[in-house]
Order: C-alpha cells, then structure tokens, then sequence
C-alpha cells in the first residue's frame, strides 16, 4: 500500500531533498532523491527535481510507494518451540531477533527459520509475513503465537482485534514508581518528523496498557503490563509518557541507559482460545539470562 505524506514547509529554505531528509530522520537522501526522480515528489501540485529550492509557504505531498516484493529463503535457525500442533506454534523469540524479514533485515530472521523447520504456515498478511498472527520488536523477547493455517491465522486475529488475547509482558523501566497499579489511556500515532518512530497525540489510534508494579530498585522498576491494545512501540512510547522510559531502549529511552540487549521488555504471558479446539491456552517465558543477570545486580545496589 502506498503511503501519502504532506508537508506544510514554514520557515524553511533550501534544496528539498535536504529538508524532506532533515524532517524524516531514518530515511536516506538517496532514497528520498530515488523517490523524487520517479516524480512522487509535488510541491503545490507540480513534480520537482531534487534541487528544486523550497520556498516558505511551499506545499509539499509526497508518495511513498509500496515497498517492493521480497523473496524470503528458508534457513536452519535454531528456534525455541514452546508449543506446536497442526494448527499453530507457539514461539518463544530471543532479543535481537527480528520477526520478518525487510529492507536490511533479509536472512535471519523468526519467519526464515519457521519456513526452514514448518510444513505449512498460513499465507499472513504479505507474503514476507507467513504465519504471523503479531510481531515483537527486534530487541523485546518473548512469545508469539504463529499460524499454520489461514483459518487459524483467521480466528488468532480475531482474537486480537477483540482484545481477548492475553499479553503480558516484564518491562525494566527508569525511575521509581511510587503507586502499585495504573493505567496509560492515550492514543499514539505516527511521527511526522520521524517515521519510524511513534509518539502520544490527539487524533492517534486509541491504546490502553495496564501496568503492576512487581520490584522497586533505586533508579528502577520492575512492571507486569498488560496489553488491552496493540500499537506499534505501544509499551515503550506509553512508558516515555509517563516519564519511565523502558531500560535500554534506543529509540525512546535516555542517552544514559541500560546499554547491551536492547530494551529490558519481555512478552512474558500470552494466552488465547485454540482457534479449532476451543481450549484455552496459556503459556510463559521464563526471563531471558541475560534479564535475569541484571536484575539480580540491580538487587545488590
């Protein structure tokens, strides 16, 4: 699917591809100018060039078009299979891991190793997506639930669309927590300036997260969160809400953080009905050593 973003330049001169670089942090100005070159570039409704200087007041609408198709090979990963029968696994994905494959992410990943070790998976949502029912990100472990079959595929999101999946997750976050419970009822959308990234604001897509408090250290705390929603990064931009980033994380978190895995969040809990049997499934993740390891050090201080 393409993707339509409009720019309302104020106070800003200069060459396009240099400004529309500057406002989508993450994106290359090679890329942007490959984008312009194939004439996905208006200003006040006319193609430009690269070097076209911008002028104040200039109206910017860029086409963003559907990435292309990419081939996703079979590889022999070793992966940890909590459960499986013929309708559906249950995987228990270690940080670092992206889920499927992308642009920079080709080989490697948890779908490559499914494909490698599973007969038949649903045909997902794209065919990099086989299987995948919901994604973690590259640097949160845990468990994820992947389909075999497209009926099951079909019945696992709705599940989720229903918000009747259980999702729990263990999340190191910044600062002292004084109250035991809570809840973070705020909408998250896109960033404009940075695509990758997401942030709370007026007219985003609605998301709740319930959190417990679990273990109080000095400058940290220990939360189960519970998803009612699922956004994209919705964890770790509630989190930055409300002032206790999640450790370790790059994208939102403090320059001065826990630095070496990645994000301290972890998909702890996952529970939902069997889409064929109608049983209910629940299972759990241990924490990762390396989690442990730090929360063990965390105890001495």
């Amino acid at each position: 699917m393409t993707e339509k973003i409009v720019f309302n330049i104020d106070g800003q001169t200069g060459r396009i591809d240099k400004i529309l670089a500057d406002f989508m942090t993450g994106t290359s100005r090679s890329q942007i100018q490959a984008w312009v070159k194939d004439g996905n570039l208006m200003v006040n409704d006319k193609a430009v060039k690269s070097n076209y200087k911008v002028q104040e007041g200039d109206l910017l609408e860029l086409t963003i078009p559907e990435p292309e198709q990419i081939n996703v090979t079979p590889e022999d990963i070793a992966l940890d299979v909590i459960y499986e029968d013929d309708a559906l696994l249950v995987v228990n994905k270690p940080s670092g891991m992206v889920v499927h494959p992308s642009k920079g992410h080709l080989s490697g990943t948890l779908v490559n190793g499914l494909l490698f070790h599973v007969n038949s998976l649903s045909d997902g949502t794209a065919n990099i997506r086989p299987g995948i029912v919901h994604r973690i990100d590259m640097d949160t472990s845990g468990l994820l639930v992947v389909a075999k079959t497209n009926e099951a595929h079909q019945k696992l999101a709705e599940q989720l669309e229903n918000h009747t999946m259980e999702r729990a997750y263990l999340a190191l976050v910044h600062g002292v927590i004084p109250h035991d419970d809570g809840t973070i009822d705020a909408p998250i959308a896109r960033m404009m300036i940075d695509r990758k990234k997401r942030t709370v604001a007026d007219g985003g897509k609605k998301a709740v997260t319930h959190f417990d408090v679990i273990e109080r250290f000095r400058d940290f705390t220990l939360l189960k969160l519970h998803l009612e929603t699922g956004r994209t990064h919705q964890i770790r931009v509630h989190m930055k809400y409300i002032g206790h980033p999640v450790a370790g994380d790059p994208m939102y978190g403090p320059a001065e953080t826990l630095s070496g895995h990645g994000q301290y969040l972890h998909a702890s809990t996952l529970g939902f009905i069997h889409p064929t049997t109608g049983k209910e499934m629940r299972f759990e993740a241990p924490l990762p050593d390396f989690y442990s390891e730090k929360l063990a050090e965390l105890r001495k201080n």
